[in-house]
């Protein structure tokens, strides 16, 4: 049988990959690109929102997740639940609306599109006749009211969303009993507002944008009260008594209107302009609500004195004598006050306000003195400051876990106590089987570490590296002070803030050993910090130390930023990982790798100049190698210098291409006459063209010039103890990998324990290998004995893992962006080779060891590669055989931002930046698994007039 089956094919290691190996991208973490549209059901306790892209999340309590896409890709314009069901309705700038259902299936809650429906007016009518300015779901759960453009008002069935147009309100019905001389003046417009009276649902209001409010009996059919408003309309808002209703205005004002049961014409009980007697900028919505105290809470959007605050995002508080305008760091689109849903409740007493803003969601505890902000479990706005750099530690241990969190809860005391409010759901996913850690750089010089354990991407702590260094801005500024007379009274909230003080602040590198507690980042500027946990605030020296990289080299100039300054003396740090040792590379270049060895305590870092290892214990520089080639000019730079035009480099790309392509022909011997040479410089054109694009269809290893700029770029460091001079003796050794496919190998001699104090680490350059085609070198990896990668520091000592094998002969893996290559240890004879470029045409972009467990036998896991490339394909690569297990496609390849920011995990999933605030997560394993599993239960409906009915049928209709 064996003749008859294909070269390679394995049936028994075919079933195996499926118990290996399965791709599912599980759950969006962070906050919602481009939101534009916000809901919330305080019958189900779920908030909604909607994005620019036609995406709509459902959120509830912590875990409590769901996701539809609409087909169209629209805008969502507005978001309405329907009272007392696990529905929802969605209107899209395309006019459409859709309707949503939270069904059960296989023991979980899915979110359905039902019914879709575009309303449509008759035959030639224009478009504004039908476009939906208003949304009405009545409480009835039987119809939509449909306020248009045109001031009529439409009646459509659900679930059906037919037309009932023998119920249509058109706007000649509404003006028969508005007196004459006001028509005249004003036509009706659009609807603006459609709101249902709070105790009489055969009775809604209708606010017409020229200011006309009209109370519309449904059974009946005719208006019952007007109110002839002065001002453009905004918004309408009902007391909860019924007795009551505010209308907000244009110009910055809002009036309370009395509903009387008689006939009788009313007249506003007060018209007032909060931030007045100045021109004010428009009251988009408000909120009246009632206490038992007597004193309402007013909360409403906008409403600033134009000429001084005109550019403020703010919602401001009322109650009493206590008045907060929220200033907020980005666009408001649109909030909701949580209060008492109970029917039979007499007051609103309100507990808390959400704001969504364009940039991150704000909830604010009202209940508590001082309204302070409330801290969320979820839509964390990750990109608080623009993330330049992540990186993932799998299964912390307890105690470390523990000391980040306090050291976290130390800087949240400002925020409120209250419990989550938005509450609805049930979480019915498994416990995350382990602790595991997402740290984020950012460009303003912070880390923020993550709880990435579940569903819910969690801050648990925020590290800054701002205090070691002098800045324009003091660190001890309070952007909240205000004077006692401050007004309007503004209060900034939220944590938004995308402005650096100084870009060369930025967080490049970051490595956290999760058995020491040792922490070094490195950045733009060209700094190495090194730190350690302190459960206390303490104040203290930070030691300096400089690597000069060119310190052999004559004739070299750095073009670039300058060094970040340094504060001298003491500096104060509180609670947490603080700074003991900065490092400060020479020229100030960005670090662009980084090494940790805390066993050894010893730290590497590489520029586009070299590279340099430090004793963090002894604070001494143990050496530095430069590696660049006499032509690396544009390393010299930096990446702030506009030095480096785009024409200088697409000539540099030309002449390259050129280069290479004369230099084969040569080779060939060939000659030709002119037209041939032509021919042959329209075909290079073409070529060169084709050269450029993101992602070529397929081309072979092609060797590259040495002269190719950033040639001495360190894209790798990688610490092994292992085999380097003899197979005899094993030592500590340190691996850099550069750009222009060199490695460099370093024996290392680290003295024992009792004399480590005492006498100086040592490095010896043992290796140099040229990689042939010159490809960067994006990873370095030592397999031992039993062709298993080594351990990381100090797992072996905790018991995390079998000691090395130091018997059998140690293998050497160096992945290029081409190919990956095995040698053997210590001669450096080749023996195993992929050619990834030439079968694929794609380059390797990342590239970590990850375990991959069987789901169907807790006995079997192996160690595979896991390797993204510039094609946003994942490929996962045996070892130590390097065979091509699978590949999924996982990143657009026109996503590059997306690409460069994709982390792997130990485990085999994986985080990459969808959008500058969003992580999307995947799984590469079928055995580690998070993602979203929920459930919503109908609650009892406790109003007479409803009845109860289960959410958990069964529905054909497709899933979204």
């Amino acid at each position: 049988m064996r003749r008859f089956l294909r070269p390679g094919h394995d049936p028994v290691r075919e079933r195996l990959k499926r118990d290996l190996f399965q791709f599912n991208k599980t759950v969006e973490h962070g906050f919602p690109h481009q939101p534009s549209a916000l809901g919330y059901s305080p019958f189900l306790r779920l908030m909604a929102i909607g994005t620019r892209s036609g995406a709509i999340k459902l959120y509830g309590a912590p875990g409590v997740e769901f996701m539809g896409l609409h087909e169209e890709n629209n805008t969502v314009m507005q978001i309405h639940f329907i009272p007392d069901q696990c529905q929802l309705v969605t209107l899209l700038d395309d006019n459409s609306l859709h309707l949503w259902s939270l069904k059960q299936h296989s023991g979980a809650s899915e979110l359905r599109e039902e019914h879709r429906f575009t309303l449509k007016g008759p035959p030639g009518s224009p478009p504004s006749a039908t476009q939906v300015t208003a949304v009405l779901p009545h409480s009835s759960r039987e119809v939509l009211y449909l306020g248009t453009e045109s001031g009529n008002i439409f009646v459509v069935e659900l679930p059906s969303f037919r037309v009932l147009e023998d119920r249509t309100i058109t706007s000649e019905a509404v003006l028969q009993r508005v007196p004459e001389d006001y028509c005249n003046r004003r036509s009706c417009e659009l609807v603006e507002a459609l709101r249902e009276h709070p105790k009489n649902p055969d009775q809604i209001l209708i606010g017409y944008s020229r200011g006309l409010i009209v109370l519309w009996d449904l059974q009946n059919s005719k208006v019952t009260h007007y109110f002839l408003g002065t001002q453009q309309l905004e918004n309408l808002y009902w007391q909860r008594d019924g007795s009551k209703f505010i209308s907000c205005h244009y110009d910055g004002s809002y009036t309370q209107w009395p509903v009387s049961s008689d006939n009788r014409q009313p007249e506003p009980l007060e018209n007032v302009v909060p931030y007045g007697p100045f021109p004010c900028k428009a009251i988009s919505k408000i909120y009246w609500q009632t206490t038992k105290n007597g004193l309402p809470y007013i909360i409403f959007q906008g409403g600033m004195p134009r000429a001084s605050y005109g550019d403020r995002h703010s919602i401001s508080v009322v109650h009493g004598s206590q008045q907060t305008a929220f200033d907020f760091t980005s666009r408001v689109i649109d909030f909701f006050i949580i209060f008492s849903s109970e029917p039979t409740a007499e007051f609103d007493d309100p507990s808390a306000m959400v704001v969504l803003a364009e940039e991150e969601l704000v909830v604010i505890d009202l209940k508590t003195a001082g309204w302070p902000a409330v801290h969320p479990p979820y839509l964390a706005s990750l990109h608080c400051s623009a993330i330049t750099c992540s990186h993932h530690v799998s299964n912390i241990p307890l105690k470390l876990w523990e000391r980040i969190i306090s050291a976290g809860s130390k800087q949240n005391v400002h925020y409120s106590n209250m419990p989550w409010p938005i509450d609805g759901g049930t979480n019915i996913a498994p416990d995350p089987p382990q602790r595991d850690l997402l740290l984020t750089g950012h460009e303003d010089g912070t880390v923020r570490f993550w709880d990435a354990s579940g569903v819910c991407l969690h801050l648990l702590y925020k590290l800054s590296t701002v205090r070691v260094f002098l800045t324009d801005a003091d660190p001890n500024d309070n952007m909240n002070t205000l004077g006692e007379d401050e007004w309007p009274p503004l209060r900034k909230v939220g944590t938004f803030d995308p402005y650096s003080d100084d870009p060369r602040l930025g967080i490049q590198k970051i490595y956290l050993c999760k058995y020491s507690g040792y922490l070094a980042v490195a950045g733009t500027a060209g700094q190495v910090l090194v730190m350690e946990l302190n459960d206390e605030d303490a104040e203290h020296v930070v030691d300096h130390a400089e690597a000069d990289l060119l310190q052999d080299q004559e004739g070299y100039r750095w073009k670039g930023h300058e060094k970040l300054k340094t504060r001298d003396g003491p500096v104060r740090f509180e609670a947490g990982f603080q700074p003991f040792v900065l490092v400060q590379c020479q020229p100030p270049a960005v670090v662009t790798s980084l090494a940790l060895h805390s066993e050894w305590k010893l730290v590497a870092f590489g520029t586009s100049h070299g590279f340099g290892l430090f004793d963090h214990q002894q604070k001494r520089l143990v050496f530095v190698k430069c590696t660049l080639h006499p032509s690396d000019q544009l390393a010299l730079e930096g990446p702030l210098s506009r030095v480096k035009s785009l024409k200088k480099s697409l000539r540099q790309s030309f002449r390259r291409i050129r280069r290479s392509r004369v230099s084969s022909r040569k080779r060939r011997g060939g000659s030709g006459n002119a037209s041939e040479m032509q021919e042959a410089n329209a075909k290079f054109d073409q070529d060169a063209l084709q050269e450029m694009e993101l992602a070529p269809v397929q081309r072979k290893i092609e060797a590259r010039s040495a002269e190719d700029s950033f040639t001495g770029f360190v894209r790798t460091l990688y610490f092994a103890d292992t085999f380097l001079r003899d197979s005899s003796r094993h030592c500590p050794s340190l691996w850099a990998g550069t750009n222009g496919g060199t490695v460099y190998a370093f024996c290392l001699r680290v003295p024992p324990a009792e004399r480590r104090m005492d006498e100086p680490v040592r490095a010896e350059q043992a290796k140099e290998i040229q990689l042939m085609h010159r490809a960067p070198v994006v990873g370095i990896l030592v397999l031992d004995g039993r062709s298993t990668p080594l351990p990381e520091p100090l797992e072996v000592a905790h018991d995390l893992s079998k000691s090395p094998d130091m018997q059998g002969s140690h293998q050497l893996l160096v992945v290029s962006e081409e190919q990956f290559k095995v040698f053997t240890l210590p001669k450096v004879s080749s023996k195993l080779k992929l050619k990834l470029t030439a079968l694929e045409g794609c380059r390797v972009r990342k590239v970590t060891v990850a375990n991959f467990g069987s789901c169907k036998t807790d006995d079997y896991s192996e160690n595979d590669l896991a390797v993204l490339t510039n094609l946003g394909d994942i490929q996962i690569i045996s070892l130590p055989f390097l065979k091509l297990q699978i590949r999924y496609p996982c990143i657009r390849k026109e996503d590059v931002s997306g690409i460069a920011s994709c982390v792997f995990t130990k485990y085999g999933q994986g985080f990459y930046l969808i959008s500058p605030s969003e992580f999307e997560r995947f799984s590469l394993s079928t055995k580690w698994l998070v993602e979203p599993r929920c459930i919503v239960d109908m609650p009892e409906v406790t109003s007479n007039n409803h009845v109860h009915n289960k959410s958990g049928t069964e529905n054909p209709a497709r899933k979204s």
